[in-house]
């Protein structure tokens, strides 16, 4: 099965700038942005997850952490489809006053626009 391990992750504040500095795709939605762009060259490595949760945007840690492990978990359950790609997530204000469900189909629509835009980007590079 799939699994989210410490490699699949954004560690530094190197690979989070080159991030920030070069996102060739964005998703955007009332409670979340998604950042992201080519890791490594387009190589068709595991795509790697950075999280920001900003305490100024939801103030209780229960919640902050509860909104983490469900964007954690969408991208596991849909890493096949982001190989190469470098993603950071962006809560915005009143996430927290969002069910899981919401949250979980929320990032799963902004998945499927990240993938699409990588999909286009790498298929006119070629």
């Amino acid at each position: 099965m799939f699994t989210f391990g410490k490699h699949q992750r954004l560690l530094d504040a190197a690979d989070f700038r080159a991030v920030f500095n070069d996102a060739q795709f964005r998703a955007s939605h009332k409670h979340l942005l998604i950042l992201a762009n080519f890791g490594c060259n387009k190589v068709k490595t595991n795509g790697r997850l950075g999280l920001v949760v900003a305490k100024k945007n939801v103030r209780l840690a229960v919640e902050r952490n509860r909104i983490k492990r469900l964007i954690r978990e969408s991208f596991r359950l849909q890493q096949q489809h982001l190989k190469g790609i470098n993603a950071i997530v962006l809560a915005r204000r009143d996430l927290d006053q969002q069910s899981n469900q919401q949250i979980f189909e929320a990032i799963n629509e902004q998945w499927l626009i990240i993938r699409k835009k990588a999909e286009y980007a790498a298929a006119r590079s070629y």
